[in-house]
């Protein structure tokens, strides 16, 4: 691994621990102000970073206590000053209505370093479904 990666790979540790502790000014330090984040959850598309914001407020007010989030099958790629990664996330904890969450979904984070900082500049979230119920999929535990 090289240092661009290990840096890399930590930008993106520290992003999921913002998420797991519902921390939204850490999170959003991750992204970049001109941010293009697709999403499963309508509007589909969140353009700058007021309104990726909202969106991460809404998923965090989900949640009654912490967000379980694990990443798994994580490949990233750096280059330079231009880096991206691919990965499945586990997104777990207790819902407000009293519920349990256990969901996998997929993540592509395209970031820029600029001023010896990355930034997510792009992010697409999708959510794998059976394509015979068009219900959400449920893998097994990867």
């Amino acid at each position: 691994m090289t240092t661009n990666d290990a840096e890399f790979l930590a930008f993106l540790e520290g992003r999921v621990d913002a998420c797991q502790a519902k921390d939204i000014d850490r999170l959003m330090s991750h992204y970049s102000p001109d941010i293009i984040y697709y999403d499963v959850v309508p509007p589909l598309q969140f353009a700058g970073s007021d309104e990726v914001r909202r969106n991460f407020v809404r998923w965090f007010d989900e949640y009654d206590g912490p967000i379980g989030l694990e990443t798994h099958e994580l490949n990233i790629a750096t280059s330079g000053d231009v880096a991206f990664a691919h990965m499945l996330h586990l997104d777990t904890g207790n819902l407000k209505d009293g519920s349990d969450r256990v969901m996998w979904v997929r993540s592509t984070v395209c970031c820029r370093r600029a001023s010896g900082k990355w930034l997510i500049t792009h992010e697409h979230i999708s959510m794998p479904f059976d394509p015979e119920t068009l219900q959400p999929w449920v893998p097994p535990a990867v």
